[in-house]
C-alpha cells in the first residue's frame, strides 16, 4: 500500500517555520503578560507582553496566510493561462468595437 504524496504541503517551510514560531511566542507573551504579576521598579510590564503578544499573533496570521496561498494545489499552468486571457481580450475588443459603432440613425454634429 502507497503512502499519499504530501509534497504539496511543504512548498513553503520557511514560512510555515515563521508561522508556527510566531503562534508560540505570541500566545506564551500574552498568557504571562495576563497572569503573571510582572512589576520591575514599580512599573508593571504585563501590558506590555499583552500588546506584544497579540503583534506576534497577528504577524502569525500573515505567515499562515502565506503558508497556505503558497501550497494551494491545481493552479493553471502559464500557456493555459494565456490561451484564456487572448479570448477574453478577443471577445473584449468585440464587445468594445460594436458600443464604439456610430448609428446609422444618428447623425453627428
Amino acid at each position: 500500500m502507497s503512502t499519499p504524496d504530501r509534497a504539496g504541503l511543504t512548498h513553503c517551510k520557511f514560512v510555515l517555520v515563521f508561522a508556527v514560531l510566531m503562534d508560540l511566542l505570541g500566545v506564551s507573551a500574552l498568557l504571562i503578560g495576563v497572569f503573571v504579576p510582572l512589576e520591575v521598579g514599580g512599573l508593571d510590564f504585563g501590558d506590555l507582553l499583552v500588546y506584544s503578544g497579540a503583534l506576534l499573533v497577528l504577524m502569525s496570521i500573515g505567515g499562515w496566510v502565506m503558508w497556505y496561498s503558497g501550497n494551494i494545489e491545481g493552479l493553471k499552468s502559464g500557456t493555459e493561462l494565456t490561451q484564456k486571457r487572448n479570448a477574453v481580450d478577443r471577445l473584449v475588443r468585440t464587445l468594445s468595437r460594436r458600443i464604439r459603432k456610430p448609428h446609422r440613425g444618428h447623425s453627428t454634429p
